[in-house]
């Protein structure tokens, strides 16, 4: 979607608190319209609860209703909403823009949205740079969003590659994908352990961007990469299966995120990690009871293979640990129900060794208007993944699923400086929230933009 700055009067904008008007058929309850000849009056609901968060919602409803009533251009004339020009117009862009994403791959009727945004004010149009900046980061949500919400029988560990190489390679970024033989070689076997039991090969995808200062330590980035979760052995309900293609959320986020770190151009060091597979049944897959092997020599008590994910990432994230020694390791994943249970799909879940290092992600994702709860990586937890005959047990149970996953994954980064994001509720909602709908949000690929550019 491209925004062009001209002037012409046509479907003019206004923007419309409670009170400010009275008519009994528009209340300007937040995102109601009222069209009529060539205005469209926005509601923004109550002004002393008003917020860009809010603004964002409203502008969306509108963007979502000119879709339907195909309409293509509007007029704003004025910023009457109490925000700075500056946040008003970015949250305008990033609200239409987020409007008109549509995933309509398996549809026969495709249509394209594009909206023209008239008669803006010069001191907006002066914001062109960071409506650059804007497009291109939400272009790299909008990958993350559509490989994530792509079923299993077309996002699977080599098309997932496939999308990384079609979407970076020409953008400065270095990949390098590894087969079986090459994770067999590299000591991955933990991870190999979960992906054995599909006749999808598993791949181990390493995506280097080192555009910053040489030497310097780069930022980590790892995301979860089951491409479809049956739960093995220890299988899901048939309905649980159903949204699996989500399950490679946390990678789908690290491969937009990449993206649009190299779309804008970013002076910095960073290097993104996926190990993807899938965990099915067969005579070859892992069995609940299995002792396995990780590849930092720690053995693993096998106690659910549907807590395959994190053993997958114990793999990566020490490969990310060890490999690069990184200034920080972030991992991304949609690793536990608890999630759901405890922040339901509003927060995303996090724990970490450093509280420091956590500041700057919280500091990103506010930016970002992406919201993060820090759960506490109190040493008592921990006794919950021990286990009488391994090193760790890949379970800890019911209680505090959220943080002894996050536990687990902590055994193996090495020390180094580091931040968990448990995604489950966020990355797949099961209703439309916010400015997102049904479906892949794309969640963080802002919040992990802003990282790497304050980084």
């Amino acid at each position: 979607m491209k925004f062009n700055f001209v002037c012409k009067d046509k479907n003019q904008v206004k923007f419309i608190f409670k009170g400010q008007i009275e008519n009994k058929f528009f209340k300007a309850n937040k995102g109601e319209i009222l069209a009529w000849e060539d205005e469209i009056c926005l509601g923004l609901g109550d002004e002393d609860k008003f917020s860009k968060e809010v603004f964002k919602e409203a502008v969306c409803s509108l963007g979502k209703f000119l879709n339907e009533k195909e309409v293509s251009e509007i007029s704003i004339n004025e910023n009457s909403t109490k925000l700075t020009d500056k946040d008003f117009t970015l949250a305008l862009v990033e609200a239409f823009v987020v409007s008109s994403y549509d995933f309509n791959y398996y549809k026969s009727d495709k249509k394209e949205n594009i909206f023209n945004l008239v008669n803006l004010d010069e001191k907006f149009a002066e914001y062109k740079i960071d409506i650059d900046e804007l497009e291109k980061i939400l272009c790299g949500q909008f990958l993350t969003r559509d490989l994530v919400n792509l079923r299993s029988n077309d996002i699977y560990p080599e098309t997932l590659a496939n999308k990384a190489v079609e979407n970076l390679q020409d953008l400065g970024v270095e990949l390098k994908i590894y087969g079986v033989k090459e994770i067999l070689s590299m000591g991955l076997t933990a991870f190999y352990e979960v992906a054995k039991g599909s006749d999808k090969e598993p791949k181990f995808i390493v995506m280097e961007y080192f555009k910053g200062e040489s030497g310097k330590a780069p930022l980590a980035l790892v995301g979860k990469g089951l491409t479809y979760d049956a739960g093995g052995y220890s299988i899901k309900t048939s309905a649980g299966m159903k949204t699996m293609n989500s399950d490679m959320g946390g990678s789908g986020t690290v491969i937009g995120a990449m993206k649009a770190i190299a779309l804008n151009k970013l002076k910095v060091n960073v290097v993104g990690i996926v190990a993807a597979c899938e965990n099915l049944i067969s005579g070859r897959a892992y069995k609940p009871g299995d002792i396995i092997k990780a590849r930092n020599g720690m053995s693993i008590d096998v106690d659910n293979t549907d807590a395959e994910g994190r053993i997958t990432l114990a793999d990566a994230v020490n490969y990310a640990a060890t490999e690069y020694k990184p200034a920080l390791l972030v991992d991304l994943a949609t690793l536990t129900g608890a999630a759901l249970v405890a922040l339901g799909e509003t927060y995303t879940a996090a724990v970490t060794n450093n509280k420091e290092s956590f500041k700057k992600v919280l500091n990103a994702s506010k930016k970002s208007d992406e919201k993060i709860w820090l759960l506490p990586n109190d040493p008592f937890y921990k006794t919950y993944n021990e286990s009488e005959n391994a090193d760790v047990k890949n379970s800890g149970g019911r209680l505090a699923g959220s943080i002894t996953a996050g536990q687990f994954i902590e055994n193996f980064v090495e020390d180094y400086s580091w931040v968990h994001l448990d995604i489950a509720g966020t990355a797949y909602l099961s209703a439309p929230q916010g400015i997102n709908g049904k479906g892949a949000t794309g969640v963080h690929v802002k919040t992990l933009y802003e990282l790497a550019k304050e980084f």
